[in-house]
């Protein structure tokens, strides 16, 4: 069997990341059993509350992607395959830069590849992720913590009513509690320099994960182990607009 931990350990290096609700959590899991909640809340299999790592790097997508176009770079258009770097990349001379090469990327003729800064880091139909982003995952005792159901009505966006018999209920993280979400985003051996500048500048624009956010769930605070990036990979990232 594959160990991912040992597949991790050739990594470049390690974000440790904790995430600190100051509200109430709610990261459904459409038809799981074992609840009263018409969407109960994610856990693990040893009952520990996390959040998915695939909405965490989803999130960290998106937000990479407005900083690099508000610095300049063309970036493509995720997630549909036929708008991203693996199809536009061979037509647009956009992103025919030198520095959207990929290194050992090549079509059969010999032609190179070339992705724009998002999908070298995330990764595209034709090009691997770079990146691995954990689960995070709540390490206080399941047991200690309350089953919190929090009720709701489907409202009739035309009549602006609710709507009969569309009662249900979420469940939540308890309130106020300061829950701390551990976890890492591991950087591979070929990940950009640029990469960790850019996660951690979309980590600041991230104030809340899971359902709900409107109504002030899941709003959390980041704590990061190492802000350090090397002054280069902010001038770098700065001469997007450069041909």
């Amino acid at each position: 069997m594959v160990q991912l931990r040992e597949l991790l350990q050739t990594s470049q290096n390690s974000l440790s990341l904790t995430a600190l609700i100051d509200s109430a959590l709610c990261v459904g899991a459409g038809g799981s059993t074992g609840s009263l909640a018409d969407k109960p809340i994610i856990r693990a299999a040893d009952g520990h509350l996390l959040i998915p790592g695939s909405q965490l790097k989803g999130r960290l997508r998106h937000e990479c992607e407005k900083l690099a176009r508000g610095l300049g770079w063309p970036i493509c258009e995720s997630p549909v395959p036929a708008t991203m770097c693996s199809q536009i990349g061979l037509s647009d001379p956009a992103f025919q830069r030198e520095d959207y090469t990929v290194r050992h990327q090549v079509f059969a003729d010999g032609r190179s590849q070339h992705h724009c800064l998002m999908c070298q880091i995330f990764g595209n139909p034709a090009l691997p992720s770079r990146i691995v982003v954990d689960d995070l995952v709540c390490q206080v005792t399941p047991d200690t913590l309350p089953e919190v159901l929090r009720p709701g009505v489907t409202i009739n966006r035309r009549r602006r009513t609710a709507e009969d018999q569309k009662l249900y209920f979420l469940e939540t993280s308890p309130v106020n509690v300061q829950l701390p979400f551990e976890g890492h985003i591991h950087l591979e051996l070929d990940c950009p320099d640029y990469a960790k500048a850019l996660i951690l500048a979309a980590l600041q624009h991230i104030h809340a994960l899971g359902g709900s956010k409107s109504a002030g769930l899941g709003w959390l605070t980041w704590n990061i182990d190492d802000k350090t990036v090397e002054a280069s990979a902010w001038e770098y990232l700065a001469g997007g607009n450069a041909a």
